[in-house]
């Protein structure tokens, strides 16, 4: 092809960088070849020369050279799907407990793993093919535990998947677990705060604290019900985003999760017909749509789960009760002391500039009287007096905010944080 071609940007490719749209609608044109083009002044957005990192808006329109004028890569082959089956397809309609024009919400079921894998041959990932529109299929923008069930948000466009991805990574969007637990927390509510990172020789399978390599991680929690002292029906919400974080902080705390083996070990199982899956449920996801509108979707409990409440005693209607806005943290001491010394050196300065316009004005006056006879200068003569008051409230205050003072609050300051 010899002919230049002008592509006009779509809403779905909105704020993208310019080298993503040229991997998402032509794909056999390499970096490198984009680059060049940018070089020569060939490749124009809105009839500017542009580079591979400029971000396109919707309207604008990309002139793209010939292919002739530079060397091509053959486009990477896409993975083969297979068709899914009319099950399949009925399978993933029934999850869909929410939509609209930017999103759906699923609730997943135990057992059905997020993504594929070296072993993972039927996951969701591959079943969002069922949900597929003249926009495309839609793109898995966070995801489950395999055995955890409950409210997962997939995007049904470019563009609104680039805005929960910021959401999730920004930590603005909310979610709510519901969890049983084996035993019972001494207090009623808390936040756990332990970092997390890779368990050693489980190839990365596996998280436990550490404080030295771990990421930061927390978790709020509130106990909803509970059955004496043998389980608790519990209320998580993760304030970060670490791999297994809920189940790694309540082993942590030496209350696993039922069912979770992995980090509970035996004891995280209980007798009585208590089902031996996992009991924790994503009950509830909000988050910012992209139209400036909320997403706030519940899902409904797995017949596991459902049942271990009903078995255990839970009251259900203790449920839903805690709070999606983050707790704002409680001033520590070293924060109010150092919050009280900023505001005295705002009133200290304050201060100082108020004298300095007196004195300034009382310079002025001085200098601006003059000698009935002579015609000089009264600093000498009649504004001697005004002159000496004033050298008097200058050494005065001097004094009163001097550099040893200023050390001495600094080193009482610097006390208090230690």
């Amino acid at each position: 092809m010899t002919d230049i071609r002008t592509f006009t940007v779509t809403e779905d490719d909105d704020g993208i960088r310019l080298d993503r749209w040229f991997k998402r609608h032509m794909p056999e044109v390499s970096f490198n070849v984009v680059s060049r083009w940018a070089r020569t002044g060939q490749l124009r957005v809105a009839g500017k020369r542009a580079v591979p990192g400029d971000r396109v808006e919707a309207g604008q329109e990309i002139r793209v050279p010939p292919l002739e004028s530079a060397p091509t890569r053959t486009a990477r082959p896409q993975p083969r799907r297979n068709p899914l089956t009319d099950d399949e397809e009925h399978f993933v309609r029934d999850m869909v407990i929410y939509q609209d024009p930017n999103a759906f919400v699923l609730n997943k079921p135990p057992g059905l793993a997020t993504q594929g894998g070296t072993k993972t041959h039927q996951h969701l990932d591959r079943l969002l093919d069922g949900l597929a529109d003249e926009g495309g299929r839609p793109k898995l923008v966070h995801r489950l535990d395999k055995d955890t069930s409950g409210a997962l948000l997939v995007a049904r466009s470019a563009r609104s998947a680039g805005h929960f991805a910021k959401a999730f990574s920004g930590r603005t969007a909310r979610k709510v677990y519901w969890a049983i637990v084996v035993g019972v927390p001494d207090a009623n509510e808390g936040v756990i705060d332990a970092p997390l990172a890779k368990q050693p020789g489980t190839g990365g399978e596996k998280m436990h604290i550490s404080e030295e390599h771990g990421l930061p991680a927390k978790t709020r929690w509130r106990v909803i019900d509970r059955a004496g002292n043998r389980a608790c029906w519990i209320e998580l919400q993760p304030l970060t985003g670490r791999t297994h974080q809920l189940r790694a902080h309540m082993a942590a705390i030496g209350h696993p999760i039922v069912g979770d083996a992995k980090y509970g070990g035996p004891e995280a199982f209980l007798t009585g017909g208590i089902s031996r899956k996992l009991h924790l449920h994503a009950r509830r996801i909000k988050i910012d749509a992209p139209d400036s509108g909320k997403i706030d979707v519940t899902a409904d409990l797995p017949p596991h789960f459902a049942e271990s409440v009903d078995m255990l005693g839970f009251d259900t209607a203790a449920g839903d009760a805690l709070s999606l806005e983050q707790p704002k943290p409680a001033a520590s001491p070293q924060r109010k002391v150092a919050a009280a010394a900023k505001q005295r050196r705002r009133e200290r300065r304050g201060e100082r500039r108020a004298r300095g316009s007196e004195g300034k004005a009382k310079r002025r006056l001085v200098k601006t009287k003059r000698s009935g006879g002579s015609g000089c200068c009264s600093i000498r003569s009649c504004g001697s007096v005004a002159w000496r008051s004033f050298s008097s409230d200058l050494r005065s205050s001097t004094r009163t905010w001097s550099a040893p003072a200023a050390r001495r609050s600094s080193a009482r300051s610097s006390r208090s944080w230690a």
